[in-house]
């Protein structure tokens, strides 16, 4: 069995920052609204022309890491890609960056677990690397939230969360005593599918039972959240991973150098934060200035928390998940 590592990161976020005083103009909502519950000042959103979507913020990211990666596109064997928001129903965005990239007939998955997409995937590579399938995996988390939220007020209260944006990272085989990805942790529970959904278009709701349906107060085709069932879900099922992971490696909380949690509240990470007795050292948030981008989240903030000096070899990485589905994993690493 080998050992996989991740050999390079890359994040993009669209330019166009969109203020919680920007929302207040088109829906009725206030600054401190907004961060008293979320703890998010800011976000990006794709702009009309700017040239962003799903598949192609990716491609920008990975572009990134592959340089990290000190490999070019020509060695990637695997493309894995994370995303709740692709550019079409079909086909998937994992196609889209092989094309982009020009990487030959390489092959493509996309992943479908939201918040937790990008430790899923992760996990999916890490698993390819030790049975020896492939040498380096490209592993996308991207998200085009704006295109699909109501900005009215009647949406308030899942609009201000996200944004849009996204990480990359290359997973590739380990040298003996470089570290790595020591395990990965999955888990859901279908019950609560309903509780953080969007229902359509789908198969079950599509495009002429739309314009029939049009307009009603429960518009299935924007996101629904219960969020403080979602929030008393997430804490809890956050706590749990977080240890199982360390269990497995018969660790500590007080071997944890960084915790990076996906970025779905501030609330969420502090809670988690308060719960493990962990230093501001030791948690990287980045919530407060790009929102929610689900499955781009963990990679934004793992890449932007390494470029800011704040992982160093050696160090003790924990990446902690949890979404719609319910969904939720933890990765535990030795950067």
């Amino acid at each position: 069995m080998y050992t996989s590592k991740i050999a390079g990161m890359g994040s993009y976020v669209p330019e166009n920052v969109v203020t919680n005083d920007d929302l207040s103009k088109r829906m009725d909502t206030n600054d401190a609204w907004i961060q008293e519950r979320t703890g998010i000042k800011e976000r990006r959103h794709i702009k009309d022309g700017d040239g962003n979507t799903t598949a192609t913020m990716g491609v920008k990211a990975a572009r990134i890491a592959i340089e990290r990666a000190g490999i070019t596109k020509d060695d990637i064997d695997f493309i894995v890609f994370a995303t709740l928001s692709p550019d079409y129903y079909f086909p998937g965005c994992g196609v889209q960056v092989q094309e982009m990239l020009d990487i030959a007939t390489c092959p493509a998955l996309d992943v479908r677990n939201q918040c937790s997409g990008f430790i899923y995937a992760l996990s999916v590579a890490d698993q390819f690397i030790k049975t020896g399938m492939y040498k380096n995996v490209l592993v996308i988390g991207s998200e085009n939230h704006s295109g699909g939220l109501d900005f009215t007020t009647r949406g308030r209260s899942v609009s201000v969360i996200f944004g849009d944006g996204a990480g990359a990272a290359v997973v590739t085989r380990a040298n003996d005593n470089e570290g790595g990805i020591l395990s990965t942790h999955l888990h859901s529970e279908g019950k609560y599918a309903l509780e953080l959904s969007l229902k359509g278009p789908s198969t079950n709701y599509w495009v002429p039972q739309i314009i029939e349906d049009n307009p009603q107060e429960d518009i299935p085709y924007y996101p629904y959240m219960n969020g403080q069932f979602v929030f008393k879900n997430a804490v809890v099922r956050f706590a749990e991973v977080i240890q199982e992971g360390l269990k497995a490696n018969n660790l500590q909380v007080s071997d944890i150098d960084m915790l990076i949690p996906h970025q779905a509240n501030l609330r969420i990470s502090q809670f988690i934060q308060k719960k493990f007795g962990l230093s501001n050292d030791q948690v990287y948030n980045n919530i407060q200035h790009y929102g929610n981008t689900t499955a781009a989240s963990i990679p934004i903030a793992l890449t932007e928390a390494w470029e800011n000096g704040k992982i160093k070899e050696g160090d003790t990485v924990v990446l902690a998940a949890f979404g719609s589905g319910f969904t939720w994993a933890s990765a535990i690493m030795k950067w």
